[in-house]
């Protein structure tokens, strides 16, 4: 996929000067991150590179199982605020 395919995804629903891909991924991250879902779970799904050379190079986990949770937790909470429930952020 290329850069700006997400790019003009979002401007063809109506986003173009409202909303960004990296926003939408930051929004993304922090929630995760206060529903209490692993720092290396969030990061691994967002396809980020581990900054600590050692670590990359020993560490090669994926963390499926826990990211498919993580997703269809996320996929819940999504289509809760789609439906206009409330929403808390709570640890699993």
């Amino acid at each position: 996929m290329s850069n700006n395919t997400m790019l003009y995804a979002m401007y063809r629903m109506g986003y173009h000067g409202r909303a960004t891909v990296h926003g939408f991924r930051a929004m993304a991250s922090t929630a995760l991150n206060e529903m209490g879902f692993r720092p290396d779970v969030i990061e691994r799904q967002l396809a980020h590179q581990e900054r600590n050379a050692v670590r990359a190079s020993y560490n090669r986990a994926e963390y499926l199982a826990e990211r498919r949770t993580m997703m269809k937790h996320w996929a819940d909470h999504l289509y809760a605020i789609a439906e206009g429930k409330l929403v808390r952020f709570h640890v699993r």
